[in-house]
């Protein structure tokens, strides 16, 4: 996909993409994904359709590529020279505001996800692949730095406990995860699990 996507794309301003991610996400959230259609994103961005398909394919890669444009930063700026201190910065990107939104427009498209496979598959190659390889560079400069065994069982989890403590929270607690939440997460469960001592 994004070998095709990056010939078909034209130019557009960086404001006016933004304007239109800002529409699909709003659209997401009132609607739900299944209901999202390319005319209602045309009619509430004064686009026309055709300029949609051929900027981003369809609605799949559209509505990925806006959650992928509302996250605060990138993991690859993250570098502290110490692993809590990388975990503490990743999830200090974003405020709580931030968190809440992201984990809402998640649950948004959580049925959604099982049942379209091009909605499934534009997430793993836009969204999730690229944020896992950041957080395994981040996690292979813990192992280089000695702060993690190379052959820690957990090392395989790390992405899923992470993932599961954000996307659960609201299930379990009927709260949206918070960076406090998220701190006492990482101490109490990520660390330990690597064998990262607490700090004195």
């Amino acid at each position: 996909m994004s070998d095709i996507t990056t010939s078909r794309r034209s130019r557009i301003t960086p404001e006016r993409e933004a304007e239109l991610y800002g529409a699909v996400l709003d659209l997401l959230r009132e609607v739900g994904y299944d209901a999202l259609t390319m005319d209602a994103v045309a009619a509430r961005t004064r686009s026309s359709k055709a300029t949609l398909y051929r900027q981003w394919g369809g609605k799949a890669e559209l509505v990925v590529r806006a959650l992928r444009n509302q996250k605060p930063g990138s993991m690859a700026d993250v570098d502290t020279g110490s692993l809590r201190g990388d975990l503490y910065g990743i999830i200090g990107r974003g405020d709580d505001c931030a968190m809440a939104e992201s984990a809402a427009l998640m649950r948004a498209l959580a049925m959604a996800v099982h049942q379209n496979d091009d909605l499934r598959q534009a997430l793993r190659e836009l969204l999730v692949e690229p944020e896992v390889e950041e957080f395994r560079r981040i996690v292979d400069r813990a192992v280089e730095r000695g702060e993690v065994r190379a052959d820690n069982p957990a090392l395989d989890y790390i992405v899923h406990m992470l993932v599961g403590a954000f996307a659960t929270r609201m299930l379990i607690d009927e709260k949206p995860p918070t960076r406090e939440f998220l701190v006492s997460y990482i101490d109490a469960v990520v660390l330990p699990a690597l064998g990262v001592a607490s700090p004195d």
